[in-house]
């Protein structure tokens, strides 16, 4: 393990020490593993609803963890399209329409099993997406971000870029507890960073100076991984056939 994932290796650890310690975590627990749901996450989701910056997404793309489940609620209400990706994405993208969706039945389809019952599966190509929403362990003021640690959110992000249906300008948010903002994260190539964190209590614009992946870093990638995810093993596919063709 190199020196740079050992040091997030313990920046997870102690973040999820601390959540528990505090009792500040939700469920579900303990969080060890995960994106840590976290008490306050309805104040977090609620706070990132009146930036100016919410009030223009038409179409938001979020992960499926438990503490941004207000923040796909708040988009249904709000009569925002959200894309879900499926866990581990082993079945692609779900997308969400408000005006297909009673809205009784909102808060029921911003769950993974309320969204595959009210949603549809849809292609990377059929989207296009003002902003991503992002699950973190912890973030920096500076932008850095560690999730999990199996990089599923930077696939997601890497997808997107690859089928064109994000740029580089449309932000990537996340929503954390504020003892998840420490004082540094490194960073290397395939990390995605974060523009705006969104706490029960404050935004942090990071402003920040890290560059943002313009598509899959394939050799940070297992085969195995590649394997496991429909959409990444067809861009796979997709690439090797014009290198092969451009010989």
């Amino acid at each position: 393990m190199s020196d740079i994932s050992q040091i997030k290796k313990k920046i997870r650890e102690k973040i999820w020490d601390l959540m528990e310690k505090k009792n500040i975590a939700r469920f579900p627990r303990p969080v060890y593993g995960r994106i840590p749901n976290f008490i306050g996450a309805d104040r977090a989701a609620a706070l990132l609803r009146k930036q100016p910056e919410w009030k223009k997404f038409g179409i938001i793309f979020a992960n499926p963890d438990s503490p941004q489940r207000y923040v796909r609620f708040f988009a249904l209400r709000d009569s925002k399209k959200v894309v879900m990706a499926t866990p581990r994405i082993k079945k692609g993208f779900i997308l969400l329409d408000p005006e297909k969706i009673p809205e009784g039945k909102y808060w029921k389809a911003s769950t993974i099993r309320g969204a595959f019952r009210y949603g549809k599966t849809v292609q990377p190509n059929e989207i296009q997406v003002d902003a991503k929403i992002t699950g973190s362990v912890a973030v920096d003021r500076y932008g850095g971000r560690v999730g999990k640690g199996h990089g599923f959110s930077d696939i997601e992000y890497g997808i997107l870029r690859e089928y064109n249906v994000i740029g580089r300008s449309e932000p990537i948010i996340t929503t954390v507890h504020d003892v998840q903002v420490v004082d540094k994260i490194p960073m290397i190539t395939h990390d995605m960073p974060v523009d705006i964190i969104v706490t029960p209590t404050k935004v942090i614009r990071t402003k920040t100076n890290y560059a943002k992946p313009k598509g899959i870093i394939w050799e940070s990638i297992s085969c195995d991984k590649i394997k496991e995810i429909p959409i990444l093993l067809e861009l796979a596919k997709t690439k090797y056939k014009k290198m092969v063709e451009n010989r």
